[in-house]
């Protein structure tokens, strides 16, 4: 199945979507380490990389709907360009010891410019599906899967090489770094000859604004508040797998605790496609979100370095499953013409719930112990389980839908 997965993209465009996205997983810790070591205040850095989080939050369905809109080769080579400026300001920023509020602006800018590359990247690969003509869901299956073990991958491996240049040199390194994959992949990704797939059509340009003033059905709000909660739970467990590594007298333990379940999420992920395709997406959603519920509880209990590796590796397990699912009912779920800015919403929604669970089950960590702030991602986890099993996520009527190739409609 990943044979024709990757004979569909390519071999450049993986490559290039994959370092494209890296930027926006090493930015946020870069920017937390750098301005803690050059401004010396923890309390700062936190303000700086929120208003970076709340940027991308806000700014990222934008940027989506724009591609949407317009295609993906403009918006993505103009957002890539003014991304890798920005992150470059709050680099000199930083080092020039500006105040806290020039911080928080040049991270807010930083976060707004963020591309989008992830998202986009499925959408993009949807639609070559769907123009090649693919009748088999499990094709669709197959690509969400590889695009969501790139975005494992990516975010095992950007906050890794962060703390390598930082402990090598300097936090700015990674971050310039970061500016520098911004400019050559994400503007490689945009030029990329398959970005003709999102080009604008002026035949269709009715049914398209008729789609985005047409309302979204409730399950695609439930995905995105599911999604939040997603987040939640890796900023609450970050919380506490540091908080339990630092008592433990381990701290630098915490990140490759960290790695190794998303190693396990990415490995777990990959592994979809080969599920039947009678196991529909709602039945994936709700194993799922109860796999999230029933894995997550024992983080309540660790005590011990090793029993906190084995726990969160079997934890990562569920992950992947989940966020893939997800973003497999949203394609079905929403318009063709806003499948851009759907995708570009689940991301952002990530990056909501995990910093704000970040902030706040950190401070239950340092006020209350570990266990307050695992607790926090059970309570994620149970939520999630519970919107699974009380939505039902049904396909839209759109005339939208036209929009894919003739004979390409999923049949049911």
């Amino acid at each position: 199945m990943y044979r024709d997965t990757l004979s569909l993209l390519g071999p450049a465009l993986p490559v290039i979507s994959f370092l494209g996205r890296l930027p926006t997983a090493m930015c946020q810790l870069g920017s937390l380490l750098l301005v803690a070591e050059t401004s010396g205040s923890l309390a700062t850095a936190g303000l700086a990389g929120g208003a970076l989080a709340a940027g991308q939050t806000v700014a990222g369905p934008v940027i989506g709907r724009l591609a949407d809109r317009h295609g993906q080769r403009g918006v993505v080579l103009a957002a890539s360009l003014a991304n890798a400026v920005a992150v470059a300001v709050l680099v000199l920023a930083a080092l020039a010891h500006a105040g806290t509020g020039w911080l928080m602006l040049a991270g807010a800018l930083a976060g707004a410019t963020v591309p989008q590359i992830g998202p986009l990247a499925r959408t993009r690969a949807v639609a070559l599906a769907r123009r090649s003509g693919a009748r088999d869901e499990r094709t669709v299956g197959a690509i969400l899967s590889f695009e969501g073990t790139l975005d494992e991958v990516s975010f095992v491996l950007g906050p890794a090489l962060v703390g390598l240049a930082a402990a090598l040199a300097h936090p700015a390194a990674a971050l310039l770094t970061a500016a520098l994959l911004l400019a050559v992949c994400g503007s490689a990704f945009a030029l990329h000859p398959t970005a003709e797939v999102t080009a604008p059509d002026p035949g269709r340009a009715t049914r398209t604004d008729a789609a985005e003033r047409a309302r979204l059905p409730r399950s695609a709000y439930a995905l995105r508040g599911t999604m939040v909660l997603q987040g939640a739970m890796f900023g609450a467990s970050q919380a506490g797998i540091t908080a339990l590594t630092e008592e433990l007298g381990a701290p630098a333990q915490a990140g490759l605790v960290y790695a190794a379940m998303g190693v396990m999420s990415a490995a777990v992920g990959l592994s979809l496609a080969a599920l039947p395709a009678r196991i529909g997406l709602t039945t994936r959603w709700r194993a799922a979100t109860v796999a999230l519920v029933v894995l997550s509880v024992p983080l309540l209990f660790v005590g011990s370095l090793g029993a906190l590796y084995a726990v969160v590796i079997v934890l990562g397990a569920a992950y992947a499953p989940h966020l893939i699912t997800v973003f497999g009912l949203t394609e079905q779920t929403v318009p063709a013409a806003r499948l851009g800015e759907s995708m570009a919403f689940l991301t952002s929604g990530i990056v909501a719930g995990q910093a704000l669970a970040l902030a706040l089950s950190g401070r239950l960590a340092e006020n209350q112990g570990a266990p307050a702030a695992f607790a926090v991602a059970v309570g994620a986890a149970a939520a999630c389980a519970a919107l699974s099993w009380s939505v039902r996520v049904t396909a839209p009527v759109h005339p939208v839908r036209e929009l894919r190739p003739a004979g390409a409609e999923r049949s049911g």
